[in-house]
This record gives structure tokens, C-alpha cells and sequence, in this order.
């Protein structure tokens, strides 16, 4: 595939157009991590997480660009020093003329964000709405709720939710009768467990998140007058965004005369890579 690059700043405004940086919650950290704004980008590596499998495909691949969904520096730091893991990929990128931009929780909250891909790739079609919106803008917010095309058991929900995620070591986690009636679903990319009052009152019949507590968990299904529960994997219900906001920047991009090319990185990130006990097959 053919490309006319373009500058770092452009793709950085492109991306923050879609993702503007306001929308971030206050303790967090997206933007640019490094690279210079007038070097030219040709090729884009969208991934969740900033780690070194992650730097090792872009370097493969000659990316010009990560986009990654986790921040690398969430809190402050005095050091970039290559005496620990993000000391060292921040040398790495460097080293090799490749840049790092992060789009987090102000991804989360757009429209489209991270919560509009997990709800598609778990088979919703019809219309979306905020599980939880935003108070300048109620087309934004956290999470997603809508209606499947026709009813499904719990048990067959969960089995198409399962075959529209990425795999990772564990299975999705169930909590409700399987034989329940589901047609609204909410969902929230990462973790959720925050969203569970809020995905009841909405009166969804599951609520697909992803690090769910037990303590929480465990008092919202006591109580017996909520949604049931899927717990999956954070990195799972965050990858199906990485394909929405590559195609969206490329778009806009096309659409000035610029054609870059994007790649989405399949690299499992999940921090969890085994199950007992099956830790040989």
C-alpha cells in the first residue's frame, strides 16, 4: 500500500479531534508521550498497552507512530532512565524515530469511543446511548447500553460475546441464571465495577465490563433485582476500539489528500497468559 506521509502534528490534531484531550478525567495522562510534532508519519501501530511486545512489532514493521489506549506514564515520574521497563521502550521509540500518542479515558467517553466498539463486537446493532452521560454532552458518556436484534438466553448471549472478543488465557466470567431472558445489554470497556448501580437503574438485562470485584459483584447479585454479570478481560474489551479510531483517522486523513497506513496490533497484552489447570496446552 501506497502512503503520502504526513507531520506528526497533523495526525496529533486529527486524533484529537476525535479525542479531545478535555475530555480526559483529571488524573489522567494522554497526548503525545514523545516524538517530534514535524517528523513525518507513513505508518500508525494502534495498540492497547505501551510494552515492549508492542515496540518490538512496530520497529518489525517500520511504524512511524503507536498509537496505544493505556497511558505509559499514568503518574509522574523525575526518570526516563532504560533502568526500568518504560525507561527503557521510551529509549527504544526514541532511539528509533518512532512516536507515541495515547488516547485513554477521553477515548472512553466519546461518541464513537471504546464502549460503541465493545457493544458492536458483542453483536449489538441497534442505536447506542451513554451508560452513563457526560454532563456537557449527553451523546458522550461512559459505557453503552442498547438492545440485541432479537432476545437471547443468557447463556447464548454469553457464548456470542465470547466468539466477538479477541481470546485470551481466561474465559468470560458469568454471574445469573444462563437461562435468562436478554435483550438490553450495557457494556464498558475496562473496568467497569463502578457502573453496576448505573447499569441497573438503566434496566439492562447484563452488564458486560471487565475487572469486576468480588465484593461488588457479589452484593449486586445478592440484592436480585439487577442485570447479570460478564466479567471479561480489560485488554479484550478494549481492543475492538484500536480498528474504530484507526479507520476513523485514516478517513479523516484520506479526506485532505493524505494516505497513511494503519495497522492494528493483534500482540495479546492481557497481563494474564495461562489458566491452571491446563498450563500446558
Amino acid at each position: 500500500m501506497s502512503s503520502i506521509s504526513c507531520s506528526l502534528a497533523e495526525v496529533v490534531a486529527e486524533m484529537e479531534a476525535m479525542y479531545d484531550p478535555s475530555w480526559a478525567e483529571p488524573w489522567d495522562a494522554v497526548g503525545l508521550g514523545c516524538g517530534d510534532p514535524a517528523a513525518a508519519v507513513r505508518k500508525v501501530l494502534f495498540a492497547v498497552d505501551p510494552v515492549a511486545a508492542v515496540a518490538d512489532e512496530a520497529l518489525e514493521w517500520g511504524a512511524d507512530l503507536i498509537v496505544t489506549h493505556h497511558p505509559l506514564y499514568l503518574r509522574g515520574t523525575t526518570s526516563v532512565a532504560a533502568t526500568t521497563f518504560k525507561g527503557r521502550f521510551i529509549h527504544r521509540l526514541i532511539r528509533n524515530d518512532v512516536a507515541l500518542y495515547t488516547a485513554h479515558t477521553n477515548a472512553d467517553v466519546a461518541d464513537p469511543g471504546v464502549s460503541d466498539a465493545l457493544a458492536r463486537a458483542v453483536g449489538l446493532r441497534s442505536a447506542l446511548r451513554p451508560l452513563q452521560p457526560s454532563p456537557d454532552n449527553p451523546r458522550r458518556g461512559l459505557g453503552r447500553i442498547g438492545t440485541l436484534p432479537s432476545p437471547l438466553s443468557l447463556r447464548e448471549f454469553a457464548a456470542q460475546a465470547a466468539s466477538g472478543l479477541p481470546r485470551t488465557a481466561g474465559p468470560l466470567r458469568v454471574a445469573g441464571d444462563l437461562e435468562r431472558p436478554i435483550e438490553t445489554v450495557a457494556v464498558s470497556g475496562g473496568a467497569g465495577d463502578s457502573l453496576l448501580s448505573t447499569a441497573r437503574a438503566a434496566g439492562a438485562d447484563v452488564f458486560l465490563t471487565a475487572d469486576l470485584r468480588h465484593h461488588p459483584a457479589s452484593e449486586h447479585m445478592e440484592a436480585g433485582d439487577g442485570p447479570a454479570l460478564i466479567d471479561a478481560s480489560h485488554w479484550a474489551t478494549e481492543w475492538p476500539w484500536l480498528a474504530d479510531a484507526a479507520g476513523r483517522l485514516t478517513s479523516a486523513l484520506r479526506a485532505r489528500g493524505i494516505t497513511v497506513e494503519a495497522r492494528i496490533s493483534d500482540v495479546v497484552t492481557d497481563a494474564w497468559t495461562a489458566t491452571a489447570p491446563d498450563l500446558d496446552t
